[in-house]
C-alpha cells in the first residue's frame, strides 16, 4: 500500500496546480485523500480531484455518514502526512491561532502527524507583519514549509506570494515521509556574493541575488542530505532544514567553509569578489574638489572553490563549481575547471540581456572529467537545483526516488 497524504486545498487560483500534484504523486507511489475547503471549490471541482486521486472528497464538516463515526478524527490519523496546498493567509491564521470553524481546519487542530504548508498568496499579503508572526509561530509549532517562491502571480503583481511547484512540494512530502536519497551525507553550499569594503558605507560587489545557491542547499536538504549554507548578503529567507551561516566577506565565506569541514560534497554556487582592497579606509572618505577620485590599490582575494577542490585532508568527495561567464562560454569553462581542480563545472552565461543575475531562471553547461558536455535547457533555479541533486545522488551511487 502507497504511503497517504491527507490533502487540504483551500481557496486561491493556485489550487488548480494540486491536480498535477496528485497525478504526479501517484506515479511515485502516494495515495492522496483530499478535503476541499468551500472557497476551494470555486477553482477545482470535487469530480476532477475525486477522478485523480480515486477516492471521495471531503468538506462538510457536518456530514451525518462521516461524522457517525467521527470522520474528522479517523480522516486525521489514517495519513502519513498532512499537506496543506494552497495554503491562503486565511487558512495560516487559523492554524496559528487554533480555530477549527470546518472540516479543514479541525483536521489540522485534531492531526497528530506531521504537516505541510505550501503557502500561495498576493505578494503584499505573504509579507504582511500579521502572516509573519503567524508563519513564525507554526514554524515554532513544527510545521513546514515549502515555498512560497517569488515570480508573477495572478493577480498582476511581482514577488514573493506563488505556491510551490508540484515537483517542489512532491520532494518536501518524499523528505518528510522517509529518508532521501543523499541520507547521511553532508553538504556544504555556497551562495550569494561577498562584500569586500572600501570604507565603513562603500564595499564592492557584484548582482548575485543567492537564489540559485539557496535553492541548491534546499533541494540538497530536502533530498535527506545534512547540509551547511554560507551565505553572503542576500535578501532571501533561510531554507528551511538547512543550518544557515551569513558571512560578508570571502575571507569570512572561506574561513566558515573550512570550519563546516569534513563533508561528503560541497557545491560552490557563491559569486565571491576575486579582488578587495588592500586597506580599507576607517572612516568615510570624502569627496575632494578638484583632486579626483581616491586611489583604490586591490588584492586578491582567497580562492574558495580551488582551496576546498586541491586540499588533501577532507577533501570533499565531490567538489562542484559554478562558472559565470560574458562569453565563450565552454572555453572558459573547461580552463576554470583545469584551473581550479572540482569536479564539475557549472558554466552559465551572465552576460548583458541573460537576466541569470537576480532572476528566476538559468540555463547551464555542465562539465564532468571524462564526459562530454551536458547542455541543460533553461528552467527555474528550484528545479534546476532538483536535477543537479538528481545528478550527486547518481554519483553516489543513490539513485533519487
Amino acid at each position: 500500500m502507497g504511503r497517504r497524504v491527507l490533502l487540504i486545498v483551500t481557496g486561491g487560483i493556485a489550487a488548480y496546480k494540486v491536480l498535477e500534484l496528485i497525478r504526479r504523486g501517484a506515479e511515485r507511489g502516494l495515495r492522496f485523500r483530499c478535503v476541499l475547503t468551500r472557497a476551494a471549490q470555486e477553482f477545482v471541482t470535487p469530480l476532477a480531484v475525486a477522478s485523480l486521486a480515486g477516492e471521495k472528497v471531503y468538506s462538510d464538516l457536518f456530514s451525518l455518514t462521516d461524522e457517525a463515526e467521527m470522520g474528522h478524527i479517523r480522516l486525521s490519523r489514517e495519513a502519513d502526512l498532512v499537506v496543506v496546498a494552497p495554503a491562503t493567509a486565511d487558512m495560516l491564521a487559523k492554524m496559528a491561532g487554533g480555530l477549527a470553524d470546518d472540516l479543514a481546519s479541525t483536521l489540522l487542530l485534531a492531526t497528530d502527524k506531521p504537516v505541510l504548508v505550501a503557502p500561495a498568496m498576493n505578494p503584499c499579503m505573504w509579507q504582511h507583519p500579521a502572516t509573519q508572526r503567524n508563519v513564525e509561530r507554526l514554524r515554532g509549532d513544527g510545521i513546514r514549509f515549502v515555498g512560497p517562491e517569488e515570480g508573477d502571480m495572478a493577480c498582476g503583481e511581482t514577488g514573493p506570494g506563488r505556491m510551490a511547484e508540484p515537483e517542489a512540494i512532491l520532494a518536501a512530502i518524499e523528505s518528510l515521509l522517509g529518508p532521501g536519497p543523499l541520507a547521511g551525507l553532508r553538504a556544504l553550499v555556497t551562495s550569494g556574493p561577498t562584500h569586500e569594503p572600501i570604507d565603513p558605507v562603500r564595499y564592492i560587489a557584484n548582482r548575485s541575488s543567492g537564489r540559485q545557491g539557496h535553492a541548491i542547499a534546499r533541494a540538497l536538504a530536502e533530498a535527506g542530505a545534512a547540509v551547511t549554507l554560507v551565505s553572503g548578503p542576500v535578501a532571501l529567507p533561510d531554507p528551511p532544514g538547512v543550518r544557515t551561516v551569513r558571512v560578508t566577506t570571502a575571507r569570512e565565506m572561506l574561513e566558515a567553509c573550512e570550519a563546516a569541514l569534513p563533508v561528503d560534497v560541497a557545491v560552490c554556487a557563491a559569486a565571491v569578489c576575486d579582488w578587495r582592497p588592500e586597506r580599507p579606509a576607517e572612516d568615510k572618505l570624502k569627496k575632494r574638489e578638484g583632486k579626483g577620485p581616491p586611489l583604490l590599490e586591490l588584492t586578491e582575494n582567497p580562492d574558495i572553490l580551488r582551496r576546498l577542490a586541491v586540499r588533501g585532508e577532507h577533501r570533499p568527495r565531490l567538489v562542484i563549481g559554478f562558472a559565470a561567464e560574458t562569453g565563450s562560454l565552454l572555453e572558459h569553462a573547461r580552463e576554470k575547471r583545469r584551473r581550479k581542480g572540482c569536479d564539475w563545472i557549472l558554466a552559465n552565461d551572465v552576460g548583458a540581456g541573460s537576466a541569470v543575475f537576480g532572476g528566476t531562471r538559468n540555463r547551464v553547461l555542465l562539465l564532468r572529467d571524462g564526459e562530454e558536455p551536458e547542455s541543460w535547457p533553461e528552467m527555474d533555479k528550484q528545479e534546476l537545483a532538483r536535477r543537479l541533486v538528481a545528478e550527486i545522488a547518481r554519483a553516489f551511487g543513490r539513485e533519487p526516488a
